[in-house]
């Protein structure tokens, strides 16, 4: 075998141990994602909720950056499949105190740790991860800056799926702060590899990338027309700290032109659900009677995010066995 061939068996191998981009996976893997967690879903309305999948693996919570949902049902995700979990607490470990990230790795590795779930404010930095760790360690990215979220959209993949079932027929409308949501950047790559009939970007100007359109989407301007026949809403957090101008005149002016009300959500198909990765800003982003509402599946949303995180961590830790 060449040299280069087994620089690209070994590459393909490594990129198999991680899950860091929703670019990157192959179409099987995301449906196979997809179905494990249907069947972690029926596991869960029986009397014994556990499963012995990741028996004696430590899995740590390494967060770089606030996140109370995200870490929370990981945690939860990695003690339903029977693994040992280790919250890092960086704003009191090693980290801050001076060591370097490498050394902070290395620490946690010869504690036989064999997943790191990665939540950080740098683009890329899950990835260079990855590079770090040893062949034995998986990296989650539990998102990255303003790149990528991908087990998040992996759940609104997997929630759309159950409410809605064939995605090439959908018109899909994301709301909101896009520029800076690495949700939104996933969410568009995922609802590409499904077929999705139509995406949609809706928001200002100032919010929206400039040609965002070369990522096969239609980018809307007005919350009128971008709403019009929708059968998914996703509403975005507007992200006021990755914010470094003045790019809106004030919230309550947002509101007024991009807040998704009751009379708003009419222009959309009658059976439209209604989406939002949280947290929310009520009044804000949307109306408090809109989240609250029967179109509704936020909550849905949180509950899916266990179990398809069980998936991802289930499946990365079975392939990682079979090289």
């Amino acid at each position: 075998m060449e040299e280069s061939d087994k620089k690209k068996i070994n590459a393909q191998k490594k990129q198999e141990r991680h899950f860091l981009s929703i670019n990157n996976i192959s179409k099987i893997l995301f449906n196979e994602i997809l179905e494990r967690a249907e069947s972690f879903q029926v596991q869960g309305t029986r009397e014994i909720k556990k499963l012995p999948l990741l028996r004696g693996k430590t899995v740590a919570n390494l967060f770089f950056e606030p996140s109370t949902r995200t870490r929370t049902t990981f945690e939860l995700a990695a003690k339903k499949l029977s693994a040992d979990v280790i919250n890092i607490d960086i704003q009191t470990s090693a980290t801050r105190k001076g060591e370097s990230l490498k050394d902070t790795l290395r620490t946690l590795e010869s504690m036989q740790t064999d997943i790191f779930i990665v939540r950080h404010p740098e683009s890329g930095a899950a990835k260079f991860i990855a590079e770090l760790v040893g062949d034995h360690v998986s990296v989650i990215n539990a998102g990255d800056g303003r790149h990528e979220h991908p087990t998040q959209a992996m759940v609104d993949m997997f929630t759309i799926r159950k409410n809605k079932r064939n995605f090439s027929d959908l018109i899909v409308s994301i709301v909101g702060d896009v520029n800076h949501s690495r949700v939104a950047r996933s969410e568009i790559h995922a609802l590409k590899l499904v077929g999705t009939k139509e995406i949609r970007v809706v928001g200002p100007k100032t919010l929206i990338p400039d040609q965002i359109e070369k990522l096969g989407v239609r980018a809307f301007f007005s919350l009128d027309e971008g709403l019009k026949d929708a059968d998914v809403i996703i509403a975005l957090r507007l992200q006021r700290e990755r914010m470094q101008s003045a790019l809106l005149p004030s919230e309550k002016e947002y509101y007024r032109c991009f807040g998704l009300t009751q009379e708003r959500l009419k222009l959309a198909k009658k059976d439209a659900i209604v989406m939002h990765p949280g947290p929310i800003n009520r009044g804000i982003e949307i109306e408090s009677s809109v989240a609250d509402g029967a179109q509704s599946v936020i909550l849905e949303q949180v509950s899916n995010g266990i179990t398809v995180r069980m998936a991802v961590m289930a499946i990365l830790s079975a392939l990682k066995y079979q090289k």
